[in-house]
């Protein structure tokens, strides 16, 4: 391990939350000034992910960049950050996503201070959960991650879910669902069931290691009985698996995404659902070994079952964003396939998986919110033809979505063909035969939302409305889809750069689990 004088990650950290502190401070009226100071303090947070990849020494691994301060003594609580090449790959997949999503957010006149501010708070959680060497503290980031999405959802969300005719169709929506408060309500209270487990599970880690610390170094050293192992890891996946969206405590996510905000719908879709796995991989399988092993095949059956009910999920959507919302199950359930091959290969995939999954969702729901923008309409019948009065995005469009299907030559490809291979070498290998069938589903949907919308004929069945009018991304909404597009591309012509360091992380995993 390397201590570091400068303390780096609490500079990624506190980067967004010192933001925050200073657009409360910056009157509503400061159109411009409140964007600059989102965005600088999001590139604050950038370099800082930067740095730590760059002077990560690979030769050493390990955790580094630590620092530590005690700050409850008598209850082993203390303020302890370090990163491994796991946790690096995931600050720097949510360094790109928040300067995305500020560049995304730009136009946003409502309440735009507000709207900074909670998403700044959010992202203060992500990094720290990524950073936190202290259970206390990764469960105080976790939960600032989490409850932000209620306010962000209810107030700058959308409620236009489309609703199909039937018997069931009054009844739907004298309940509320597709509403934007409805969306955040059920996010919500998901979320919070799951943190019940989490924090049953870090006061039983607690209290039966013997240590009464929260340190997760030293939990670690502790060997528990293989029976408590098995209720603590239930506890966890249970608890992480809500937020990384597994089936069947999922439904709250296609909802949560569709009534998000632009910005949120990125930041929700491309990193929180990762620290459900996150969460599920690092605590669970790091501090529980025995008990991963025992539920692996649990694990990696409700994973499959993921990527098929979702890509199926997705196929029968008829409000785009419910497509990418669904398409997001599906893809997390990829992650955690590799996850519960307990091999080297799995785990690089389902890591690397999560970073593409992380950029292209973003780069999807970015899009989805100009076409919405532009189009008024999210419902994809009533669209078609676009491709020729919006080039721009109809190929940035294409990136994601055969981002999404596995195309050579992008990142997709790289990370499911190593979970593929992950499975197949895994005790279960049986596991191949449906994760391949959800991709095929998956390229079904795709490339026919793809055909639908830009490349197909216009409809002219709708008389209300006219996309004679319709323009192409302008200015600032470049810049977004711009520097999402090139990671997918880079990251899958030369996938090494990221899984060199994943790579690291992952064998030292293996190395406390298969011991």
């Amino acid at each position: 391990m390397i201590s570091e004088t400068f303390p780096v990650l609490s500079l990624i950290t506190l980067s967004p939350f010192f933001g925050a502190i200073i657009l409360l401070l910056q009157p509503e009226r400061w159109y411009l000034g409140i964007r600059v100071t989102a965005l600088f303090s999001s590139l604050i947070s950038f370099l800082g992910s930067l740095y730590v990849l760059v002077y990560y020494d690979r030769t050493l691994g390990g955790f580094q960049f630590i620092e530590y301060i005690p700050i409850v003594h008598s209850l082993g609580i203390s303020y302890h950050f370090g990163a491994d090449g796991i946790s690096l790959v995931l600050i720097l997949l949510t360094s790109f996503i928040l300067i995305a999503g500020v560049f995304a957010s730009w136009t946003i006149s409502f309440r735009s201070k507000e709207f900074y501010v909670l998403l700044f708070l959010l992202v203060t959680g992500v990094f720290g959960v990524f950073v936190s060497l202290d259970l206390f503290l990764f469960f105080l980031f976790y939960e600032l991650a989490v409850l932000p999405m209620y306010l962000l959802i209810g107030i700058w969300g959308s409620s236009t879910r489309i609703v199909p005719s039937g018997p069931f169709a009054t009844a739907i929506k004298e309940m509320g669902v597709g509403s934007k408060e409805y969306g955040a309500m059920k996010l919500t209270l998901y979320l919070l069931f799951g943190s019940a487990f989490i924090l049953v599970g870090f006061l039983g880690l607690y209290s039966f290691s013997g240590l009464k610390t929260f340190d997760y170094l030293a939990l670690e050293t502790v060997s528990l009985t293989p029976s408590l192992q098995n209720w603590l890891f239930l506890l966890f996946y249970l608890g992480f698996g809500s937020l990384a969206g597994i089936w069947p405590i999922h439904t709250w996510s296609p909802d949560g995404h569709a009534a998000a905000p632009t910005a949120t719908s990125m930041m929700h879709a491309g990193v929180l659902m990762k620290l459900g796995a996150y969460g599920i991989i690092r605590v669970g399988m790091g501090l529980l070994p025995e008990a991963a092993h025992t539920f692996a095949p649990v694990i990696g059956t409700i994973a499959v079952i993921n990527i098929v009910y979702g890509a199926f999920g997705a196929m029968w959507q008829r409000d785009l964003k419910y497509v990418v919302a669904y398409s997001s199950v599906s893809h997390m359930g990829i992650v955690m396939l590799g996850a519960a091959t307990l091999n080297e290969m799995g785990l690089n995939g389902a890591i690397l998986q999560m970073f593409s999954h992380g950029i292209m969702t973003g780069l999807l729901f970015a899009l989805v919110g100009l076409i919405y923008e532009k189009a008024h309409s999210r419902e994809i019948l009533r669209m078609g033809g676009f491709a020729k009065r919006m080039p721009g995005i109809a190929t940035f469009f294409a990136i994601g979505t055969l981002t999404s299907l596995g195309l050579p030559g992008l990142s997709g490809f790289v990370a499911e063909v190593l979970v593929f291979l992950g499975a197949w070498k895994s005790s279960y290998s049986w596991w191949l035969i449906p994760a391949v069938f959800g991709a095929f589903i998956t390229a079904v949907y795709v490339l026919r939302v793809l055909k639908w919308i830009f490349f197909g004929p216009e409809k002219k069945i709708y008389h209300k409305e006219d996309f004679s009018e319709l323009k192409d991304a302008i200015g600032v909404e470049w810049i977004a889809l711009a520097i999402l597009s090139a990671i997918l591309i880079g990251v899958g012509l030369y996938p090494k750069l990221l899984l060199d360091l994943i790579d690291i992380g992952v064998v030292e995993l293996l190395q406390k689990i298969l011991t």
